[in-house]
């Protein structure tokens, strides 16, 4: 048996203490207040516009089914100067596709500034990829121009098709143009209003708006935050702008005490997919869950007449219908007061996702869940 020479035991005596004395040191992990809340007033706003994609390669819309698209690119070429004769045909337009621009606008834009806009095909466009957007204006809710969009339309896919067979790789229909448009009007915020300014929480929980009030309350003295609900809280701020700007800057980073969010499962009815956080907790309960399958097979039968008859071929299904229930085995689910144990505890259900979609509404409506229950 390999044994340690005495002098290094000696000297590695004091191993665990240090490795525990530095466990017991290490803080627990604390969210900063500008992961949790955000300031009110400070937010981006929707623009959105319609527009033309010219240069395409024959992969526009088909202009006979989409009428829009001849509208819009007569009416670009009235206000370019130029008018098609009376009489004149339509024309047919195969490298041009009609297309919703669509941009945020962050908080603080200034005239000048660039933006990234989504160009988005609304017609029967086979392609975007090549194309160039052309001057667009992007509007707000109130209707008034804030950016104006142009330029070249990336788009993240390719395809290929000849002979009735295609080929098709991520979509085509949709695309961007980096930093394609030009910020033309600002958005006043009312950052500097009054002399307070109000923190709106993630997420609605009166725990957490206490302790963001008492973590500022202690960092910059007593009655500075008042938590006016479980969403918002109240914080007085200096009136001048640009200290305002450093009040509001280290007030982001103050640390808040680690908050448990309150209890909640997810559950995507349409995928099937189920997420649960750290909060939830499962009492004792007895499941049983059993599977029902239907099959249902058709077989073709075909009735031949007789020689000379007179008689059709007729071609007939035979349908054969069986039911298979497996039988349901009662299991008992012990107390899981952590996420591990409720995650252990399901798995041992062996249920698919769709199945437990069931259960766990099943659990909820028992009372052993203890979490609240969303369905999106």
């Amino acid at each position: 048996m390999f044994r340690l020479p005495a002098p290094l035991l000696s000297r590695l005596a004091w191993l665990p203490a240090a490795l525990a004395l530095l466990c017991t040191a290490l803080p627990a992990q604390a969210l900063r207040i500008k992961e949790v809340a955000a300031v009110q007033g400070v937010r981006s706003n929707q623009l959105t516009g319609y527009g033309l994609v010219v240069g395409l390669d024959g992969t526009g819309d088909q202009t006979t089914q989409m009428p829009i698209t001849t509208q819009a690119v007569q009416n670009y070429l009235q206000q370019m100067g130029i008018t098609l004769p009376p009489g004149t045909t339509a024309p047919q337009l195969k490298n041009v596709a009609t297309v919703v621009v669509t941009a945020q606008l962050p908080a603080f834009a200034q005239p000048g500034q660039f933006i990234d806009v989504t160009v988005s095909s609304i017609g029967n466009a086979k392609s975007l990829k090549g194309g160039t957007l052309i001057t667009t204006p992007l509007r707000g809710a109130d209707g008034e121009i804030y950016a104006l969009a142009q330029g070249n339309v990336v788009v993240g896919g390719a395809g290929a098709s000849a002979g009735g067979s295609k080929v098709q790789i991520n979509h085509l229909s949709a695309g961007r143009v980096p930093e394609g448009a030009q910020v033309e009007r600002s958005v006043p915020t009312p950052l500097n209003d009054g002399d307070t300014i109000t923190l709106g929480l993630n997420a609605s929980d009166f725990q957490t708006a206490r302790k963001v009030a008492q973590a500022i309350n202690n960092r910059s003295g007593a009655g500075t935050a008042t938590a006016l609900d479980g969403r918002t809280v109240q914080v007085r701020a200096p009136q001048e702008p640009g200290a305002r700007v450093n009040f509001i800057a280290e007030l982001e980073e103050i640390q808040v005490a680690d908050t448990t969010p309150a209890a909640k499962v997810v559950i995507n009815a349409r995928t099937g997919s189920i997420v649960l956080n750290q909060a939830v907790t499962l009492g004792p309960c007895a499941i049983a869950h059993g599977n029902l399958a239907i099959t249902i097979s058709s077989t073709p039968v075909i009735s031949q007449p007789n020689p000379l008859s007179q008689g059709v071929t007729v071609v007939a299904q035979k349908s054969d219908i069986q039911v298979k229930q497996e039988p349901g085995i009662l299991m008992t689910l012990p107390p899981a007061p952590q996420l591990a144990d409720v995650v252990r505890a399901i798995n041992t259900l062996g249920a698919t996702p769709q199945d437990l979609l069931a259960i766990l509404q099943a659990i909820k409506a028992a009372g052993a869940l203890n979490a609240e229950l969303e369905v999106i």
